[in-house]
């Protein structure tokens, strides 16, 4: 499969068929504690941190 057309339904049936059931509630659970921190704590220098954090873990956002 490339790049150019793997989508994101491909990418989660991959993770469905490849993450064990602990895997994928660790990976949900790690997402839920970074989008409450993005959300809830709105201090400028934590926010910054955690939106380079994402964008340094691969996460595109704008």
């Amino acid at each position: 499969m490339s790049a150019t057309n793997d989508t994101v339904h491909d990418r989660f049936e991959r993770a469905r068929t490849e993450l064990s059931p602990v895997q994928a509630a660790a990976a949900v659970a790690l997402a839920a504690s970074l989008g409450f921190a993005l959300l809830f704590v709105q201090d400028p220098l934590f926010h910054d941190a955690m939106h380079n954090f994402r964008h340094a873990a691969g996460v595109t956002c704008h």
